[in-house]
């Protein structure tokens, strides 16, 4: 990678990761589609992986009070297993059909919160088995699963902290499955460890960043901010998409 484009895509990774931390979901949204701009998508899936075990890392220790270990068993357990299969799918699946559900993906999930903004699933047992079924494999399969980690999560009360440590410590048993099936498929052949030590700092310090903000701003607006832009990273993938096949 020229360091042109290098500089550029730490810049974005960068903002990805602050905005991931901010809304609670992890940066991979963002990350997975802006990575796919500059590698193959199955390559972006490998160096997403990695990105986001130092970038849940991070979270755990600058935000590790309030882990609900309830949730993390149910959640966590779930997500592991079918992360795995989602994982193994990718390597069935044509890169040009995952960018295009990926897009599809972003931009439906942001327009049912943008219209259905009071959903809520019930707090039990069901919800987080079921929301840790879906959204592991669609970590696996796509990359990113966050934000359906998110909707399981919300219905528990959970404060801001408790909210993102939790998240990040499932999250991050996603990550480590997912990346292993990645290597072993042989993802990780073309990428540089230069680009991975960067993402690497990157991710510490747009968590950092990301706490730093956090108390600052209202949830509800900056919600509303961060749906419209999946919305529009979503649309973008779709038509880049297009012009590139």
């Amino acid at each position: 990678m020229e360091a042109a484009d290098l500089i550029v895509f730490l810049v974005l990774a960068l903002a990805a990761e602050i905005l991931g931390t901010l809304g609670g979901f992890g940066s991979s949204l963002f990350f997975v589609p802006i990575a796919g701009f500059f590698f193959e998508f199955h390559v972006a899936l490998a160096v997403t992986g990695l990105f986001h075990i130092t970038s849940n890392l991070s979270k755990v220790v600058l935000f590790h009070r309030g882990i609900s270990k309830r949730i993390v068993l149910y959640l966590g357990s779930a997500s592991v297993l079918s992360v795995l299969l989602g994982a193994f799918l990718s390597t069935r699946v044509e890169a040009k059909n995952l960018e295009i559900i990926l897009g599809v993906f972003l931009i439906a999930l942001s327009a049912l919160f943008l219209l259905k903004s009071k959903i809520v699933l019930k707090p039990n047992k069901s919800s987080l088995v079921w929301g840790g079924l879906s959204s592991g494999f669609a970590a696996g399969l796509l990359g990113t699963g966050g934000a359906i980690r998110g909707l399981a999560l919300s219905s528990f009360a959970l404060g801001k902290e408790a909210f993102i440590s939790t998240s990040a410590l499932v999250d991050l048993g996603v990550d480590l499955s997912r990346t292993g099936v990645y290597f072993f498929e042989g993802y990780f052949k073309t990428v540089e460890l230069s680009i991975i030590l960067w993402l690497a700092l990157v991710s510490v310090v747009g968590s950092y960043i990301g706490k730093l903000i956090l108390n600052r701003i209202s949830e509800d607006q900056f919600r509303k901010v961060v749906l419209w832009l999946i919305l529009f990273v979503g649309i973008a993938t779709v038509c880049t998409v297009i012009f590139k096949y």
